[in-house]
């Protein structure tokens, strides 16, 4: 006797009014009402990270929901990738579209976690737009790329409160993925896929044609 398939359940899956709702759709900067875009997106277990064209962004925190704001000081300017990680502490990677790179360590409520914000900067070596952020499963490194071809590394230490950067890689054109792990570098730009080997300082090109 044949099985019976059991039936196909579709379901729509609508708009996160909650959150949505907790983004203001226009700011006020003096005497000009500016439209706020959301320009960045990512998500784990426990976050959503949103980033804005108005240099803010907005953590919401899906087990306490609540809406927490943290922002750049100085110029206003668009939010162009955001990175979420969850190890010992959690940690959000911003990226801004002058190069501008920040980390934020979160408040926890858990004993022995983090009790104050903490943000590390990654000094001035981007100039140019953040395309791309990738946090190695420690939070001890974070590589970031930009659409000049730039790859940056980052070692935190937490503990002393230090944040090390250096250029550790250039490509002639625009950084568009990254990926770490196991001191290797998944590195893909708009001509080519490549991995970066971190310790050894070795590059190994994904196959031999050029992309289009």
């Amino acid at each position: 006797m044949a099985s019976v398939a059991s039936p196909v359940i579709f379901k729509e899956f609508c708009p996160l009014y909650y959150l949505l709702n907790a983004i203001p759709t226009k700011v006020q900067k003096g005497f000009r009402s500016i439209l706020v875009y959301l320009t960045a997106l990512d998500t784990n277990g426990d976050y959503i990270a949103v980033g804005s064209s108005i240099g803010m962004l907005y953590l919401y925190c899906r087990h306490l929901n609540q809406m927490k704001k943290y922002n750049f000081e100085g110029k206003c300017e668009s939010i162009t990738f955001v990175k979420l990680l969850s190890c010992f502490d959690d940690l959000v990677a911003v990226g801004t579209a002058s190069g501008r790179v920040a980390v934020f360590q979160l408040v926890s409520s858990l004993p022995g976690r983090n009790k104050q914000l903490r943000r590390f900067d990654v000094a001035g070596i981007h100039k140019s737009c953040i395309t791309a952020l990738a946090w190695s499963p420690n939070g001890m490194k974070l590589f970031s790329g930009d659409d000049k071809g730039k790859i940056v590394y980052s070692a935190l230490d937490f503990d002393q409160g230090i944040c090390n950067s250096s250029l550790v890689l250039e490509e002639p054109s625009s950084i568009v993925q990254l990926d770490y792990n196991q001191k290797v570098l998944l590195v893909s730009t708009l001509q080519r896929t490549l991995l970066f080997y971190t310790e050894e300082k070795a590059v190994k090109q994904v196959g031999t044609q050029p992309r289009k």
